[in-house]
Parts: structure tokens; C-alpha cells; sequence
């Protein structure tokens, strides 16, 4: 029986050229010179130092098209409110990945609404939808790219 997989990942490797990018960056901005400001990147949670909450801001804005160039979909970004202090203000972005069960329940929904012959079941962080005919798997995969999801999701294990 035809199938495949809805899945949300990240590759940990092109995580990580994007913050060592962003970092270069940071030493070679005019505006950045002698500050402290660095990313840091532990698993998927990206954390800002700077000085100053002004900085925390421009970062992000460094941070947002480094992601985007190694092809890294920014709706994964999770950003918490700034911490500032008197001498340092921190903030913290997480990149989400897997499928959330509100997110997949939507996925489902508009499976199920477009009136295709398939089942979608929920396994962990991931969706399977399974059907009889290949046009349906296509047609799902075309109804969800087009959809205007909250998170980015890729398709694989697509079998016949």
C-alpha cells in the first residue's frame, strides 16, 4: 500500500555553518567592533549575547538571512523575550523540530477535508498517510505545500 512520511527536521550541520557564519559577520561589522556579541549554539537552542537590548536586535537580524541562505525554513524559530541586564542582555531562539500534536491534528484536518481516499495516523513527530493510489499521496503532498502551515515540513519514505 502506498505511503509516505510528513516530517519537520533540521540538519544539525547547516544549524551550525549558520551561526558560524553569523559569528564571522559579528567580527567583521563596523557597528560590532569591541563589543562582547556572540551566537551560541547548544543542540537546537540558539542563544544572543550582547550588551545591549539595540544589539540583541540587530543580531537577530543577522541571524534571520544566515538561516535562510543555508536553507533552514525561519518559522522553526522559536524567539523568547530578551533577558537584559545591566551589563549583558541574553535571548534565547529555539529551533523546533518534529511535529507538534496540534500541528499534526491541522495536517490531518485538511487531509481529511479535501475529501482524498487517504488515512493520516499520528506516530510521535511525525504523520504517515497511507491511501490506494499514488495520485492521492501526490495530491495530499501538493494540498500541503500549497497550505499555509505554521511550520515547515518536509516528505519522505515515499513508497509504492
Amino acid at each position: 500500500m502506498p505511503a509516505f512520511d510528513i516530517v519537520s527536521k533540521l540538519d544539525k550541520h547547516e544549524v551550525q555553518n549558520a551561526i558560524d557564519q553569523a559569528n564571522r559577520e559579528l567580527k567583521n561589522r563596523f557597528d560590532f567592533k569591541g563589543t562582547s556579541c556572540h551566537f551560541d549554539l547548544l543542540e537546537y537552542v540558539v542563544t544572543l549575547k550582547a550588551d545591549s537590548d539595540f544589539q540583541l536586535k540587530q543580531m537577530m537580524e543577522i541571524l534571520k538571512p544566515r538561516l535562510i541562505a543555508r536553507s533552514i525554513d525561519i518559522r522553526c524559530m522559536e524567539v523568547d523575550e530578551p533577558e537584559v541586564t545591566l551589563a549583558q542582555a541574553s535571548q534565547k531562539v529555539t529551533l523546533k523540530q518534529g511535529i507538534d500534536q496540534p500541528s499534526a491534528k491541522e495536517i490531518q484536518k485538511l487531509i481529511k477535508d479535501a475529501k482524498l481516499k487517504l488515512e493520516a495516523q499520528i506516530q510521535g513527530d511525525k504523520l504517515r498517510v497511507t491511501g490506494k493510489k499514488r495520485d492521492d499521496l501526490q495530491a495530499a503532498i501538493a494540498l500541503i505545500r500549497q497550505s499555509e502551515l505554521k511550520l515547515p515540513v518536509q516528505f519522505e519514505n515515499f513508497r509504492d
